[in-house]
């Protein structure tokens, strides 16, 4: 009983990510590529079927695949997470005013850029970096 409950949380927090990853393809300033890992993760540990769906889905695949096979975090994709970030940013600030709520964000917004732009941008450098015994990231 406990394995499926899990299963049913890890599905559920999956299915809110895909979402969040969708929102971020068609909304200027929320990013996809971090939910897409997220729910591809959540799916991995609960249904194979939805998991193999997003590793072979048309918009979301390639970037899983590199992510899955070679820990790769595309430098296009980086760049976009920043200017998201930043216009997200920006946003928050001039409608709130709220310096707390801004530095909260921004502190948040900050890690996660640290953690992605620890990884390799493309396949040759994840494979410089194996071939010297460097780590690709922090995980």
């Amino acid at each position: 009983m406990k394995l499926q409950v899990k299963r049913a949380l890890w599905f559920t927090a999956g299915i809110i990510f895909l979402g969040i990853a969708y929102i971020g393809v068609i909304t200027p300033g929320i990013p996809w590529s971090t939910p897409s890992l997220a729910a591809a993760y959540c799916f991995a540990r609960s249904n194979q079927k939805w998991h193999n769906w997003m590793i072979n889905h048309k918009l979301f695949g390639a970037f899983l695949r590199n992510w899955q096979e070679h820990r790769v975090f595309p430098t296009r994709a980086k760049w976009a997470m920043l200017v998201s970030m930043d216009i997200s940013l920006l946003i928050v600030w001039f409608t709130t005013y709220n310096i707390w709520l801004t530095v909260v964000l921004g502190s948040v917004m900050t890690v996660v850029a640290i953690w992605a732009w620890r990884y390799p941008g493309n396949k040759q450098t994840a494979e410089e970096r194996k071939a010297q015994g460097q780590p690709l990231g922090w995980f």
